[in-house]
């Protein structure tokens, strides 16, 4: 028996009952999520999580749950590295919005799914720092130019889509539905239940 209780759940065995993040259900049962902001935090607790999993059963499948408006391209990055590189197929599934790196992530699963009413955004990457000399600006605007033709080339690679279709997409925030998404190769499939 389970009985929700916020962030935990009270777990009936044998030995009684035990209150245990849910999370570790989750995991339990090789599930993982992405919710909220791309960073070093939650970027790192995944990648020990896919490892984890992967010393367990190197070929199970994993699924990753992601709800995220996006954030760093270095995390992200990080985090498609090590998802492409460990041996399980890991499944994702939008359940809300993945945005800009969150799309990326989620673009790059073995199996993609979205619900119903879930969105894509895809774009190009941001300065996130201005201001110094004309040769640093130089620097981090040559930095970006690199960084939009790797991520380009990543959702070029899963959605099927060739460089210049992509780039025109990302030229702009470029917000894709559920039907819109499988459409465009993005995703391969809706769904309406989580099994």
């Amino acid at each position: 028996m389970y009985i929700a209780n916020e962030a935990r759940i009270i777990k009936e065995s044998s030995h009684g009952y035990d209150l245990i993040p849910i999370q570790d259900e989750m995991l339990s049962r090789r599930e993982v999520e992405l919710v909220g902001e791309v960073n070093a935090d939650s970027v790192n607790a995944l990648i020990r999580q896919l490892r984890y999993l992967q010393s367990k059963d190197p070929e199970s499948p994993i699924t990753l749950y992601i709800n995220s408006p996006g954030g760093s391209v270095d995390s992200g990055m990080a985090l498609y590295d090590v998802k492409q590189a460990v041996s399980c197929p890991v499944r994702t599934v939008c359940v809300g919005l993945a945005a800009s790196m969150a799309a990326l992530l989620f673009v790059s699963g073995k199996r993609r799914e979205m619900l119903p009413h879930s969105r894509l955004m895809i774009h190009d990457p941001l300065i996130v720092q201005t201001g110094g000399s004309a040769l640093k600006l130089k620097a981090i605007s040559d930095d970006l130019m690199e960084t939009r033709q790797i991520i380009a080339r990543v959702i070029a690679d899963h959605s099927g889509k060739s460089m210049e279709e992509v780039l025109a997409k990302t030229a702009t925030d470029s917000y894709f539905r559920a039907e819109e998404a499988v459409e465009f190769g993005l995703a391969d499939r809706i769904v309406t239940s989580l099994d």
